[in-house]
């Protein structure tokens, strides 16, 4: 029993995202705010001699833009939680 706390401390940990640097979570938490303005969608069309023509779709919404959350709020919350330091420039959102 005494080893109980230590094992479900360090499983705990395993659960955890590794901290960033704030350059590597502005990267990331770009990608998540981008997310929060809109959703995405992604259309392929295409063919080729072998099964003919083709094409796909996929749409994702994210649960921020759900939300209505602020997608600067989003970057923001997000690069902190992961870095530990708050932004260092702001989101770039194309």
């Amino acid at each position: 029993m005494r080893y109980a706390a230590p094992a479900l401390l360090l499983a705990l940990a395993a659960c955890t995202p590794p901290m960033l640097s704030p350059e590597g979570a502005a990267e990331v938490c770009e990608a998540r705010a981008r997310a929060a303005q809109a959703p995405t969608a992604n259309v392929t069309v295409g063919a080729n001699s072998n099964s003919g023509t083709f094409s796909s779709l996929a749409v994702g919404v994210s649960s921020d833009f759900v939300a209505g959350r602020d997608p600067v709020a989003v970057y923001e919350e997000c690069v902190y939680q992961r870095s530990g330091q708050p932004p260092y420039r702001p989101p770039v959102l194309r």
